[in-house]
Protein backbone atom coordinates (compact mmCIF):
# COMPACT_ATOMS: atom_id res chain seq x y z
CA UNK A 1 0.00 0.00 0.00
CA UNK A 2 3.01 2.62 1.21
CA UNK A 3 4.25 1.59 -2.81
CA UNK A 4 0.81 2.81 -4.43
CA UNK A 5 1.03 5.78 -2.45
CA UNK A 6 4.29 7.01 -3.39
CA UNK A 7 3.96 6.28 -7.02
CA UNK A 8 0.11 8.07 -6.40
CA UNK A 9 2.26 11.31 -5.04
CA UNK A 10 4.38 10.99 -7.81
CA UNK A 11 2.07 12.85 -10.08
CA UNK A 12 0.70 15.37 -7.57
CA UNK A 13 0.42 18.17 -8.78
CA UNK A 14 1.53 21.49 -7.43
CA UNK A 15 -1.50 23.85 -6.76
CA UNK A 16 -1.35 27.32 -8.37
CA UNK A 17 -3.09 30.24 -6.40
CA UNK A 18 -4.89 32.15 -9.20
CA UNK A 19 -4.69 35.75 -7.26
CA UNK A 20 -0.89 35.13 -6.43
CA UNK A 21 1.25 38.43 -7.52
CA UNK A 22 2.64 38.07 -11.08
CA UNK A 23 6.81 38.44 -10.75
CA UNK A 24 7.56 41.83 -12.77
CA UNK A 25 10.32 41.79 -15.36
CA UNK A 26 12.51 43.12 -12.60
CA UNK A 27 12.03 40.64 -10.23
CA UNK A 28 12.25 37.93 -12.81
CA UNK A 29 15.76 39.40 -14.24
CA UNK A 30 17.14 40.96 -10.94
CA UNK A 31 20.60 40.19 -11.30
CA UNK A 32 20.66 41.43 -14.91
CA UNK A 33 18.76 44.45 -14.04
CA UNK A 34 20.80 45.56 -11.37
CA UNK A 35 23.89 44.96 -13.42
CA UNK A 36 22.82 47.09 -15.80
CA UNK A 37 21.87 49.71 -13.51
CA UNK A 38 25.24 49.56 -11.90
CA UNK A 39 27.41 49.19 -15.51
CA UNK A 40 25.34 52.27 -16.20
CA UNK A 41 25.48 54.78 -13.12
CA UNK A 42 29.39 53.53 -13.14
CA UNK A 43 30.09 55.25 -16.29
CA UNK A 44 28.38 58.45 -16.32
CA UNK A 45 29.65 59.19 -12.81
CA UNK A 46 33.31 58.12 -13.49
CA UNK A 47 33.29 60.04 -17.26
CA UNK A 48 31.97 63.20 -15.26
CA UNK A 49 34.26 63.30 -12.53
CA UNK A 50 37.46 63.49 -14.43
CA UNK A 51 38.55 67.27 -16.69
CA UNK A 52 36.94 68.33 -18.57
CA UNK A 53 34.00 68.76 -17.06
CA UNK A 54 33.63 70.43 -14.13
CA UNK A 55 32.18 67.88 -11.67
CA UNK A 56 34.85 66.49 -9.36
CA UNK A 57 32.11 65.65 -6.49
CA UNK A 58 31.11 63.08 -8.40
CA UNK A 59 34.16 61.27 -7.80
CA UNK A 60 32.83 60.50 -4.21
CA UNK A 61 29.71 58.03 -5.64
CA UNK A 62 31.85 56.73 -8.55
CA UNK A 63 32.69 53.37 -7.10
CA UNK A 64 29.28 53.42 -4.76
CA UNK A 65 27.03 51.50 -7.30
CA UNK A 66 29.59 48.56 -7.58
CA UNK A 67 30.20 48.68 -3.62
CA UNK A 68 26.49 48.54 -2.68
CA UNK A 69 26.01 45.65 -5.10
CA UNK A 70 28.68 43.66 -3.67
CA UNK A 71 27.13 43.48 -0.28
CA UNK A 72 24.12 41.45 -1.90
CA UNK A 73 26.68 38.37 -2.71
CA UNK A 74 26.01 38.94 -6.80
CA UNK A 75 27.74 36.21 -9.00
CA UNK A 76 31.59 36.45 -9.53
CA UNK A 77 31.12 36.25 -13.23
CA UNK A 78 28.45 38.49 -13.85
CA UNK A 79 29.75 40.89 -11.24
CA UNK A 80 33.40 40.73 -12.49
CA UNK A 81 32.49 41.19 -16.55
CA UNK A 82 30.17 44.22 -15.41
CA UNK A 83 32.31 45.95 -13.85
CA UNK A 84 35.55 44.91 -16.22
CA UNK A 85 32.82 46.34 -19.22
CA UNK A 86 32.00 49.77 -17.48
CA UNK A 87 35.94 50.73 -16.53
CA UNK A 88 36.39 49.60 -20.51
CA UNK A 89 33.34 52.03 -21.22
CA UNK A 90 34.45 54.81 -19.53
CA UNK A 91 38.19 54.76 -20.27
CA UNK A 92 37.71 54.64 -23.43
CA UNK A 93 35.04 57.71 -23.66
CA UNK A 94 37.84 59.57 -21.41
CA UNK A 95 40.68 58.94 -23.94
CA UNK A 96 38.70 59.79 -26.37
CA UNK A 97 41.32 62.36 -27.92
CA UNK A 98 43.62 59.54 -28.71
CA UNK A 99 41.38 58.51 -31.71
CA UNK A 100 43.03 61.66 -33.01
CA UNK A 101 46.71 59.86 -33.00
CA UNK A 102 45.47 56.12 -33.25
CA UNK A 103 42.15 54.63 -33.14
CA UNK A 104 43.14 51.12 -32.44
CA UNK A 105 45.79 52.54 -29.97
CA UNK A 106 42.35 54.41 -28.29
CA UNK A 107 40.73 51.13 -27.91
CA UNK A 108 43.33 48.94 -27.25
CA UNK A 109 44.29 51.62 -24.44
CA UNK A 110 41.10 52.09 -23.03
CA UNK A 111 40.29 48.59 -22.68
CA UNK A 112 43.44 48.11 -20.99
CA UNK A 113 43.24 50.86 -18.50
CA UNK A 114 39.55 49.81 -17.69
CA UNK A 115 40.78 46.13 -17.25
CA UNK A 116 43.38 47.27 -15.32
CA UNK A 117 41.47 49.03 -12.68
CA UNK A 118 38.68 47.01 -12.37
CA UNK A 119 41.05 44.66 -10.79
CA UNK A 120 40.31 46.34 -7.79
CA UNK A 121 36.49 45.64 -7.73
CA UNK A 122 37.16 41.68 -7.89
CA UNK A 123 38.58 43.02 -4.18
CA UNK A 124 35.41 44.82 -3.36
CA UNK A 125 33.33 41.92 -4.39
CA UNK A 126 35.55 39.80 -1.81
CA UNK A 127 35.08 41.85 1.04
CA UNK A 128 31.71 43.71 1.31
CA UNK A 129 29.93 40.94 2.24
CA UNK A 130 32.19 39.58 4.72
CA UNK A 131 31.91 43.16 6.28
CA UNK A 132 28.09 42.04 7.30
CA UNK A 133 27.86 41.61 10.93
CA UNK A 134 31.91 41.92 11.80
CA UNK A 135 32.68 44.33 15.10
CA UNK A 136 33.35 48.08 13.90
CA UNK A 137 37.46 47.32 14.61
CA UNK A 138 36.85 44.79 11.67
CA UNK A 139 34.54 46.85 9.14
CA UNK A 140 36.76 50.12 9.35
CA UNK A 141 40.33 47.98 8.80
CA UNK A 142 38.58 46.59 6.17
CA UNK A 143 37.25 49.63 4.46
CA UNK A 144 40.93 51.10 4.79
CA UNK A 145 42.71 48.07 2.80
CA UNK A 146 40.18 48.42 0.02
CA UNK A 147 41.06 52.59 -0.32
CA UNK A 148 44.68 51.31 0.27
CA UNK A 149 44.37 48.11 -2.57
CA UNK A 150 43.45 51.37 -4.99
CA UNK A 151 45.95 53.17 -4.32
CA UNK A 152 48.68 49.75 -4.83
CA UNK A 153 46.58 49.67 -8.35
CA UNK A 154 47.51 53.33 -8.91
CA UNK A 155 50.90 52.71 -8.08
CA UNK A 156 51.31 49.77 -10.19
CA UNK A 157 49.90 51.98 -13.41
CA UNK A 158 53.53 53.91 -12.92
CA UNK A 159 55.57 51.37 -13.92
CA UNK A 160 53.99 48.66 -15.33
CA UNK A 161 54.51 48.19 -18.94
CA UNK A 162 56.22 51.09 -18.83
CA UNK A 163 53.76 52.92 -17.15
CA UNK A 164 50.98 54.74 -17.92
CA UNK A 165 49.25 56.93 -14.65
CA UNK A 166 47.23 58.92 -16.65
CA UNK A 167 44.30 60.35 -14.37
CA UNK A 168 44.36 58.93 -11.15
CA UNK A 169 41.16 59.50 -9.10
CA UNK A 170 43.50 62.58 -7.40
CA UNK A 171 43.23 63.68 -10.83
CA UNK A 172 39.58 64.23 -10.47
CA UNK A 173 40.06 66.83 -7.38
CA UNK A 174 42.61 69.27 -9.36
CA UNK A 175 40.02 72.14 -8.95
CA UNK A 176 39.67 71.16 -5.42
CA UNK A 177 42.33 72.65 -3.35
CA UNK A 178 41.02 71.78 -0.09
CA UNK A 179 41.36 68.03 -0.73
CA UNK A 180 45.38 68.50 -2.19
CA UNK A 181 47.17 69.19 0.16
CA UNK A 182 47.30 66.10 1.69
CA UNK A 183 49.59 65.54 -1.70
CA UNK A 184 52.43 67.25 0.16
CA UNK A 185 52.74 64.21 2.38
CA UNK A 186 51.66 61.43 0.81
CA UNK A 187 51.97 61.48 -2.80
CA UNK A 188 48.96 62.71 -4.85
CA UNK A 189 48.05 58.42 -3.71
CA UNK A 190 46.58 60.41 -0.71
CA UNK A 191 43.60 61.92 -2.07
CA UNK A 192 42.85 59.03 -4.08
CA UNK A 193 43.10 57.19 -0.68
CA UNK A 194 40.62 59.38 0.55
CA UNK A 195 38.26 59.83 -2.20
CA UNK A 196 37.76 55.28 -2.49
CA UNK A 197 36.94 56.05 1.21
CA UNK A 198 34.51 57.84 0.73
CA UNK A 199 32.42 56.14 -1.72
CA UNK A 200 32.68 52.94 0.36
CA UNK A 201 31.48 55.24 3.63
CA UNK A 202 28.30 56.49 1.01
CA UNK A 203 27.58 52.34 0.15
CA UNK A 204 28.07 51.59 3.57
CA UNK A 205 25.24 54.24 4.68
CA UNK A 206 23.34 53.36 1.96
CA UNK A 207 23.66 49.58 2.80
CA UNK A 208 22.36 50.23 6.57
CA UNK A 209 19.50 52.68 5.38
CA UNK A 210 17.78 50.81 2.92
CA UNK A 211 19.02 47.19 3.45
CA UNK A 212 19.53 46.42 6.83
CA UNK A 213 16.19 48.18 8.11
CA UNK A 214 17.76 50.08 10.84
CA UNK A 215 16.13 52.15 13.21
CA UNK A 216 17.11 55.05 15.51
CA UNK A 217 20.73 55.62 16.34
CA UNK A 218 21.44 52.50 14.72
CA UNK A 219 21.09 53.67 11.10
CA UNK A 220 24.70 54.85 12.00
CA UNK A 221 27.48 54.37 9.55
CA UNK A 222 30.89 54.10 11.16
CA UNK A 223 32.40 53.75 7.82
CA UNK A 224 31.22 56.92 6.59
CA UNK A 225 31.67 58.85 9.90
CA UNK A 226 35.50 57.67 9.36
CA UNK A 227 35.37 58.88 5.61
CA UNK A 228 34.15 62.37 6.97
CA UNK A 229 36.76 62.25 8.96
CA UNK A 230 39.60 61.48 6.85
CA UNK A 231 37.69 64.71 4.49
CA UNK A 232 37.64 66.74 7.22
CA UNK A 233 41.27 66.13 8.29
CA UNK A 234 41.97 67.15 4.79
CA UNK A 235 40.26 70.27 5.19
CA UNK A 236 42.18 71.10 8.51
CA UNK A 237 45.51 70.94 6.49
CA UNK A 238 44.14 72.69 3.91
CA UNK A 239 43.40 75.71 6.62
CA UNK A 240 46.83 75.18 8.50
CA UNK A 241 48.56 74.99 5.00
CA UNK A 242 47.24 78.46 2.99
CA UNK A 243 46.00 80.00 6.15
CA UNK A 244 47.31 83.50 5.40
CA UNK A 245 49.65 82.76 2.77
CA UNK A 246 49.44 86.15 1.15
CA UNK A 247 51.57 87.64 3.51
CA UNK A 248 54.68 84.49 2.69
CA UNK A 249 54.28 85.58 -1.22
CA UNK A 250 57.57 86.81 -2.91
CA UNK A 251 57.70 87.99 -6.17
CA UNK A 252 59.73 85.41 -9.08
CA UNK A 253 59.62 86.78 -12.57
CA UNK A 254 56.97 88.28 -15.13
CA UNK A 255 56.82 85.18 -17.62
CA UNK A 256 55.37 84.89 -20.47
CA UNK A 257 53.79 82.16 -22.44
CA UNK A 258 53.95 81.40 -26.26
CA UNK A 259 51.41 79.50 -27.88
CA UNK A 260 52.25 78.75 -31.23
CA UNK A 261 49.30 76.61 -32.23
CA UNK A 262 51.13 74.51 -35.32
CA UNK A 263 48.98 72.17 -36.69
CA UNK A 264 50.39 68.68 -35.85
CA UNK A 265 49.71 68.04 -39.39
CA UNK A 266 52.20 70.42 -41.00
CA UNK A 267 54.84 70.07 -37.61
CA UNK A 268 57.43 68.12 -39.56
CA UNK A 269 56.98 69.18 -42.64
CA UNK A 270 60.57 70.35 -44.31
CA UNK A 271 58.40 72.80 -46.62
CA UNK A 272 56.81 74.65 -44.01
CA UNK A 273 59.44 75.08 -41.51
CA UNK A 274 60.14 78.79 -42.92
CA UNK A 275 56.12 79.13 -41.87
CA UNK A 276 56.85 77.73 -38.24
CA UNK A 277 59.84 80.02 -37.70
CA UNK A 278 57.33 83.27 -38.74
CA UNK A 279 54.80 82.16 -36.50
CA UNK A 280 57.51 81.73 -33.74
CA UNK A 281 58.95 85.26 -34.51
CA UNK A 282 55.52 87.05 -34.45
CA UNK A 283 54.22 85.44 -31.08
CA UNK A 284 57.52 85.79 -29.62
CA UNK A 285 57.70 89.62 -30.39
CA UNK A 286 54.24 90.00 -29.47
CA UNK A 287 55.52 88.24 -25.88
CA UNK A 288 58.59 90.36 -25.78
CA UNK A 289 56.22 93.58 -25.73
CA UNK A 290 55.08 92.53 -22.34
CA UNK A 291 58.74 93.25 -20.74
CA UNK A 292 58.98 89.50 -19.47
CA UNK A 293 61.82 88.13 -17.44
CA UNK A 294 61.65 84.85 -19.06
CA UNK A 295 59.57 83.78 -22.17
CA UNK A 296 58.26 80.01 -22.26
CA UNK A 297 57.67 78.12 -25.89
CA UNK A 298 55.97 74.09 -26.00
CA UNK A 299 57.99 70.82 -26.40
CA UNK A 300 59.89 70.35 -29.97
CA UNK A 301 58.87 73.20 -31.07
CA UNK A 302 61.28 74.33 -33.89
CA UNK A 303 60.92 72.61 -37.07
CA UNK A 304 64.49 71.34 -36.77
CA UNK A 305 67.02 70.50 -34.27
CA UNK A 306 68.30 73.24 -32.32
CA UNK A 307 71.09 71.56 -31.01
CA UNK A 308 72.40 70.09 -34.49
CA UNK A 309 71.34 72.67 -36.57
CA UNK A 310 73.23 76.07 -37.39
CA UNK A 311 70.88 77.62 -39.21
CA UNK A 312 68.21 76.96 -36.18
CA UNK A 313 70.52 77.72 -33.45
CA UNK A 314 71.05 81.33 -34.69
CA UNK A 315 67.51 82.04 -35.19
CA UNK A 316 66.49 81.42 -31.96
CA UNK A 317 69.74 83.15 -30.48
CA UNK A 318 68.71 86.21 -32.54
CA UNK A 319 65.00 86.22 -31.56
CA UNK A 320 66.61 86.13 -27.77
CA UNK A 321 68.80 89.24 -28.50
CA UNK A 322 65.63 91.07 -30.21
CA UNK A 323 63.72 90.25 -27.59
CA UNK A 324 66.12 91.11 -25.04
CA UNK A 325 64.77 88.13 -22.79
CA UNK A 326 66.15 84.63 -21.82
CA UNK A 327 63.85 82.11 -23.91
CA UNK A 328 63.17 78.28 -21.95
CA UNK A 329 61.66 76.48 -25.31
CA UNK A 330 61.23 72.44 -26.09
CA UNK A 331 63.37 70.98 -28.85
CA UNK A 332 65.23 68.21 -30.57
CA UNK A 333 69.16 68.00 -29.87
CA UNK A 334 71.46 65.70 -32.31
CA UNK A 335 74.43 64.76 -30.66
CA UNK A 336 77.23 63.13 -33.08
CA UNK A 337 75.17 64.10 -35.79
CA UNK A 338 76.17 62.41 -39.23
CA UNK A 339 78.43 59.94 -37.50
CA UNK A 340 77.42 55.91 -36.78
CA UNK A 341 76.95 57.02 -33.25
CA UNK A 342 74.47 59.57 -33.46
CA UNK A 343 71.62 59.83 -30.89
CA UNK A 344 68.54 62.24 -30.92
CA UNK A 345 67.14 63.31 -27.35
CA UNK A 346 63.51 65.24 -26.95
CA UNK A 347 65.09 68.27 -24.90
CA UNK A 348 64.69 71.54 -23.33
CA UNK A 349 66.77 73.94 -23.63
CA UNK A 350 67.75 78.13 -22.35
CA UNK A 351 68.75 80.68 -24.47
CA UNK A 352 70.30 83.90 -23.40
CA UNK A 353 70.17 87.44 -24.56
CA UNK A 354 74.01 87.50 -23.83
CA UNK A 355 75.53 84.42 -24.50
CA UNK A 356 73.04 82.11 -26.70
CA UNK A 357 72.20 78.45 -26.43
CA UNK A 358 73.85 77.02 -23.29
CA UNK A 359 75.62 74.22 -24.28
CA UNK A 360 73.82 72.17 -20.87
CA UNK A 361 69.89 70.60 -21.65
CA UNK A 362 67.56 68.31 -20.26
CA UNK A 363 66.82 65.29 -22.35
CA UNK A 364 63.62 63.56 -21.83
CA UNK A 365 64.05 60.52 -19.46
CA UNK A 366 60.18 58.76 -20.00
CA UNK A 367 59.72 58.66 -23.41
CA UNK A 368 56.68 57.80 -25.57
CA UNK A 369 56.48 54.16 -26.53
CA UNK A 370 55.40 53.79 -30.39
CA UNK A 371 55.67 57.86 -29.95
CA UNK A 372 59.57 58.62 -29.47
CA UNK A 373 60.53 55.03 -29.90
CA UNK A 374 59.49 51.12 -30.50
CA UNK A 375 60.03 49.04 -27.58
CA UNK A 376 61.45 45.68 -28.01
CA UNK A 377 63.05 46.39 -31.54
CA UNK A 378 64.07 42.83 -31.60
CA UNK A 379 60.27 41.84 -31.61
CA UNK A 380 58.60 45.12 -32.95
CA UNK A 381 61.53 45.97 -34.97
CA UNK A 382 58.93 45.90 -38.16
CA UNK A 383 57.22 49.09 -36.78
CA UNK A 384 57.26 53.25 -37.11
CA UNK A 385 56.73 55.68 -34.17
CA UNK A 386 54.51 58.12 -34.92
CA UNK A 387 57.02 61.35 -34.72
CA UNK A 388 57.94 61.29 -38.29
CA UNK A 389 61.43 62.34 -37.66
CA UNK A 390 64.59 60.35 -37.15
CA UNK A 391 65.77 57.44 -35.35
CA UNK A 392 64.34 55.73 -32.11
CA UNK A 393 64.79 59.01 -29.59
CA UNK A 394 67.42 58.46 -26.28
CA UNK A 395 66.53 58.95 -23.05
CA UNK A 396 67.70 60.88 -20.53
CA UNK A 397 69.54 60.01 -17.50
CA UNK A 398 69.01 62.71 -14.61
CA UNK A 399 67.04 65.82 -13.93
CA UNK A 400 69.59 67.98 -15.46
CA UNK A 401 68.18 71.39 -14.14
CA UNK A 402 68.48 74.17 -16.16
CA UNK A 403 70.03 77.41 -14.19
CA UNK A 404 69.28 80.90 -15.18
CA UNK A 405 68.99 84.86 -14.03
CA UNK A 406 65.43 86.09 -13.42
CA UNK A 407 65.76 89.62 -12.13
CA UNK A 408 69.63 89.61 -10.93
CA UNK A 409 69.44 85.74 -8.80
CA UNK A 410 69.62 82.62 -10.21
CA UNK A 411 66.89 80.33 -10.41
CA UNK A 412 66.71 76.51 -10.77
CA UNK A 413 64.18 75.50 -13.12
CA UNK A 414 63.37 71.82 -13.19
CA UNK A 415 61.88 71.07 -16.98
CA UNK A 416 59.11 68.16 -17.75
CA UNK A 417 58.72 67.23 -21.28
CA UNK A 418 55.31 66.42 -22.35
CA UNK A 419 53.47 63.83 -20.73
CA UNK A 420 56.30 63.57 -17.72
CA UNK A 421 54.33 65.21 -15.26
CA UNK A 422 51.67 62.35 -15.07
CA UNK A 423 55.02 60.30 -13.12
CA UNK A 424 55.31 61.98 -9.33
CA UNK A 425 58.89 60.37 -9.42
CA UNK A 426 60.33 62.33 -11.96
CA UNK A 427 58.99 65.91 -10.60
CA UNK A 428 60.38 64.62 -6.97
CA UNK A 429 63.36 63.77 -8.88
CA UNK A 430 63.63 67.64 -10.15
CA UNK A 431 62.81 69.14 -6.37
CA UNK A 432 65.42 67.29 -5.03
CA UNK A 433 68.13 68.36 -7.46
CA UNK A 434 67.68 71.84 -6.57
CA UNK A 435 64.38 72.71 -8.86
CA UNK A 436 63.35 75.81 -7.14
CA UNK A 437 60.46 75.88 -10.40
CA UNK A 438 59.08 73.15 -12.03
CA UNK A 439 58.83 73.81 -16.20
CA UNK A 440 56.43 72.05 -17.87
CA UNK A 441 56.73 72.28 -22.25
CA UNK A 442 54.39 69.81 -23.78
CA UNK A 443 52.44 69.41 -27.10
CA UNK A 444 48.83 68.62 -27.08
CA UNK A 445 47.73 69.24 -30.78
CA UNK A 446 48.73 65.65 -31.07
CA UNK A 447 45.33 65.26 -29.72
CA UNK A 448 42.35 67.66 -30.77
CA UNK A 449 40.82 70.40 -28.96
CA UNK A 450 38.84 67.99 -26.54
CA UNK A 451 39.55 67.07 -23.08
CA UNK A 452 43.15 65.74 -22.96
CA UNK A 453 44.62 69.12 -22.48
CA UNK A 454 42.89 70.31 -19.16
CA UNK A 455 43.26 66.14 -18.13
CA UNK A 456 46.82 66.60 -18.41
CA UNK A 457 47.24 70.04 -16.58
CA UNK A 458 45.50 68.03 -13.88
CA UNK A 459 48.48 66.07 -13.16
CA UNK A 460 50.79 69.33 -13.12
CA UNK A 461 48.31 70.38 -10.44
CA UNK A 462 49.45 67.39 -8.73
CA UNK A 463 53.02 67.87 -8.72
CA UNK A 464 53.08 71.63 -7.81
CA UNK A 465 51.15 70.02 -3.74
CA UNK A 466 53.32 67.23 -3.81
CA UNK A 467 56.77 69.12 -4.32
CA UNK A 468 55.18 72.42 -3.31
CA UNK A 469 57.45 74.43 -6.08
CA UNK A 470 55.43 76.56 -8.22
CA UNK A 471 54.60 75.26 -11.96
CA UNK A 472 55.00 76.97 -15.46
CA UNK A 473 53.39 75.25 -18.09
CA UNK A 474 53.44 76.09 -21.78
CA UNK A 475 51.48 73.64 -24.85
CA UNK A 476 51.65 74.49 -28.60
CA UNK A 477 47.86 75.22 -27.87
CA UNK A 478 47.22 74.90 -24.75
CA UNK A 479 47.23 74.35 -22.12
CA UNK A 480 49.38 77.17 -20.53
CA UNK A 481 49.37 78.76 -17.11
CA UNK A 482 50.57 78.67 -13.55
CA UNK A 483 50.08 76.84 -10.88
CA UNK A 484 51.10 77.77 -7.68
CA UNK A 485 53.00 74.97 -4.73
CA UNK A 486 49.23 74.83 -3.33
CA UNK A 487 47.75 73.39 -6.60
CA UNK A 488 45.75 76.38 -7.15
CA UNK A 489 45.72 77.48 -10.43
CA UNK A 490 46.60 81.32 -10.83
CA UNK A 491 46.66 81.93 -14.13
CA UNK A 492 45.57 80.42 -17.78
CA UNK A 493 46.63 81.13 -20.94
CA UNK A 494 43.20 82.25 -22.70
CA UNK A 495 41.44 83.94 -25.83
CA UNK A 496 38.62 86.14 -25.54
CA UNK A 497 36.51 83.30 -26.23
CA UNK A 498 37.73 81.66 -22.61
CA UNK A 499 39.40 78.92 -24.81
CA UNK A 500 43.00 77.40 -23.94
CA UNK A 501 43.00 76.64 -28.23
CA UNK A 502 44.55 79.51 -29.75
CA UNK A 503 47.99 81.15 -31.21
CA UNK A 504 49.17 83.93 -29.56
CA UNK A 505 51.03 85.02 -26.16
CA UNK A 506 50.47 86.17 -22.79
CA UNK A 507 52.41 87.42 -19.62
CA UNK A 508 51.77 87.16 -15.76
CA UNK A 509 53.56 87.83 -12.48
CA UNK A 510 54.30 84.69 -11.01
CA UNK A 511 55.46 85.11 -7.31
CA UNK A 512 56.77 82.36 -4.75
CA UNK A 513 56.09 80.98 -0.92
CA UNK A 514 58.78 82.23 0.84
CA UNK A 515 58.24 79.26 3.45
CA UNK A 516 58.95 76.65 0.34
CA UNK A 517 61.95 78.61 -0.81
CA UNK A 518 64.99 76.07 -0.76
CA UNK A 519 62.28 73.81 1.26
CA UNK A 520 61.67 70.37 1.00
CA UNK A 521 58.12 68.80 1.49
CA UNK A 522 57.68 65.73 3.54
CA UNK A 523 56.56 63.93 -0.01
CA UNK A 524 60.19 65.21 -1.53
CA UNK A 525 62.14 63.58 1.46
CA UNK A 526 60.59 60.84 2.13
CA UNK A 527 59.32 59.41 -1.35
CA UNK A 528 56.21 56.48 -1.79
CA UNK A 529 56.58 55.54 1.74
CA UNK A 530 52.73 55.81 1.40
CA UNK A 531 52.24 52.63 -0.55
CA UNK A 532 53.92 50.27 2.12
CA UNK A 533 51.77 51.83 4.62
CA UNK A 534 48.73 50.95 2.42
CA UNK A 535 50.21 47.61 1.31
CA UNK A 536 50.36 46.78 5.44
CA UNK A 537 46.53 48.05 5.77
CA UNK A 538 45.24 46.28 3.04
CA UNK A 539 47.13 42.90 3.94
CA UNK A 540 45.78 43.79 7.19
CA UNK A 541 42.29 44.28 6.23
CA UNK A 542 42.20 41.06 4.35
CA UNK A 543 43.37 39.18 7.63
CA UNK A 544 41.01 40.08 10.04
CA UNK A 545 38.04 39.82 7.10
CA UNK A 546 38.91 36.30 6.51
CA UNK A 547 39.30 35.20 9.94
CA UNK A 548 37.13 37.24 12.16
CA UNK A 549 33.60 35.64 12.96
CA UNK A 550 30.68 37.25 12.14
CA UNK A 551 28.66 39.05 14.96
CA UNK A 552 25.05 39.46 14.20
CA UNK A 553 23.49 43.06 15.39
CA UNK A 554 26.77 44.54 15.54
CA UNK A 555 26.02 48.42 16.09
CA UNK A 556 29.13 49.40 18.30
CA UNK A 557 30.84 52.73 17.44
Amino acid sequence: MAEVVSYMSSFEVTAVDPYAATPTFVQRHSAVVAAFAVFAFTVVLTVLAYPPFKTPEFAYACLVPAIFWAYTRPALKLYAWTMFAAQAVAWIILLGWLRHVTWAGWLFTGSLVGAWVGVWFLAVWWAMPRMLGRLTPVRLVGMLGLAGVWVLVEWTRTWLLGGFPWLPLAASQWTMVSMLQIAAYTGAYGISFVVVAVNIGFAAYAHRLFREGATGLNKRSQEFFLALFLVLACFSLHVTETFKRGQFSTPLANVAFVQPYIPQTIKWDPANGPGILQVLEKTTMTAAGLFPDLILWPEAVTPWAVRGNDDVRGFVEALARRARTPLLLGSIAIENAGKPDEQWFNGAFIVSPEFGLAPGYYAKRHLVPFGEYVPLRPIFGWMKKFVPIGDDFMRGLDSAPIVTRLRNQSVVIGPLICYEDIFPNLARASALAGSDVLAVVTNDAWYGEGGAAYQHAAHSVLRAVETRRPVLRCGNAGWSGWIDEFGTVRFTVLDEGESVYFRGAQAVEVSRDSRWISRQSFYAEHGDWFILATAAVAGLGALMLSQSTPKKGDDSV
